[in-house]
């Protein structure tokens, strides 16, 4: 997969001045938009959009440097209208084109390579699994997205749940992992930046299909999950981990993701306080060349 990021980057740099979409781009690399989406933004702390204009304003800069009109730069690199150039460049780098040609004002984005760093040597343990179709059922809520520490509106979710509900999820509990499940989904920022809000519901896995209106419900189709577990001091472990298997695990497998929720289960150790058990589980599917 780190072959093939490196040659959408290669692609995106050959065509700066034409309008790619994602898809275009997703299956240039043999992979889905949405796996694409994902793992480049864990990988580069940006979005694929962000990159290509960064790219391209960066490039409209130089251009400008060479003493091309602004007018010509702007339609050059895909701008409607010279109002649209001159308030994306400005966002972007604070001055506007005229003033690199007046002050040589200039900025610059370089271009991205994508490698693994292996000089950690740290192993990660993962399974693979195979689900029919299930029910995630329980309660949720929409909370703030924060991808370390402790999310107050979730253990504020978590205090909410009745003993009513407590009992009925207990019931449905049906299909393994036999545990309370966290999962997060329907992102604003699509999970590509620690903004606005998710929805996130805590309950349990079943395959029944009489569920009361006590409990909100996901259904997922059936479908492949790579497991992940870890163990340390909660949540930090559980949220590292997550980390890596999107910026090590991912670009190196042969699986890709799928658009449907993630979830995680935690068991705290009774013996060491702050001390837990965990388990992420990702929908994948096998990278298919």
């Amino acid at each position: 997969m780190l072959k093939e990021l490196n040659q959408v980057i290669d692609y995106i740099e050959e065509h700066l001045t034409e309008d790619d979409s994602l898809e275009k781009l997703s299956e240039y690399a043999g992979v889905s938009d949405y796996h694409l989406r994902t793992l480049f933004f864990h990988l580069s702390g940006m979005t694929v959009t962000e990159y290509i204009k960064n790219r391209k304003l960066t490039e409209a800069n130089k251009d400008l440097l060479n003493g091309e009109k602004v007018t010509v730069v702007a339609f050059k690199y895909g701008y409607q209208s010279l109002d649209g150039f001159t308030r994306a460049f400005k966002n972007w780098c604070g001055f506007l084109p005229s003033d690199v040609h007046k002050k040589g004002m200039s900025k610059f984005v370089p271009r991205l390579s994508f490698f693994i760093d292996v000089k950690r040597g740290i192993s990660m343990n993962y399974r693979i699994e195979e689900k029919p179709a299930f029910t995630f059922a329980g309660v949720s809520k929409r909370v703030p997205m924060q991808f370390e520490g402790v999310n107050n509106a979730i253990v504020e979710l978590a205090q909410s749940i009745t003993e009513k509900q407590r009992k009925e999820m207990h019931t449905l509990q049906n299909i393994e992992p036999r545990e309370i499940v966290n999962v997060s989904y329907d992102a604003d920022e699509n999970f590509m930046k620690e903004e606005g809000e998710l929805t996130h519901l805590i309950g349990v896995m079943t395959t029944e299909s009489q569920i009361s209106n006590d409990l909100d419900t996901i259904f997922v189709e059936a479908c492949t999950w790579a497991v992940f577990p870890c163990e340390g001091p909660f949540p930090s472990v559980l949220q590292e981990t997550m980390a890596r298997t999107y910026s090590e695990w991912l670009p190196a497998s042969d699986y890709e993701l799928i658009q449907a929720p993630n979830f995680s289960f935690t068991k705290m150790d009774d013996q060491k306080s702050g001390y837990a058990y965990s388990e992420i589980w990702l929908p994948v599917k096998k990278i298919t060349k």
